[in-house]
């Protein structure tokens, strides 16, 4: 299955090389699956690009994550930030972005 990679990811609150965005096998999402993303859509119009939904995605995430007891250490604004930045970052005016949060504390038990 053929997959677009980005050049930037915002990861951890700081923008890094697509390579750099590593987790580790024993992340605690790699094995029980503690995570919540949503599927957001950048479209080109002729004002620019804009994120459909993009105030309610975030927050959406945001809700997810608390649903499921880890919060998100970053406000609803800071993540739609990090959404324009990135987009910009890699030079996009149309895209699909994938928001993805996940508990990440190495060690199982």
């Amino acid at each position: 299955m053929a997959t677009n990679t980005a050049d930037y990811i915002w990861f951890n609150g700081e923008m890094v090389p697509w390579a750099e965005a590593n987790v580790h096998v024993f992340t605690h999402a790699m094995h029980y699956g503690t995570s919540v993303f949503e599927g957001v859509r950048c479209y080109n119009t002729p004002k620019g690009p804009i994120v459909f939904r993009h105030r309610e995605h975030a927050q959406r995430l945001k809700n997810s994550a608390k649903i499921y007891r880890f919060p998100i250490p970053y406000s609803v604004e800071q993540i739609m930030e990090a959404t324009r930045e990135t987009l910009r970052q890699n030079k996009l005016d149309s895209a699909y972005i994938r928001p993805l949060a996940f508990v990440g504390n190495v060690g199982l038990g």
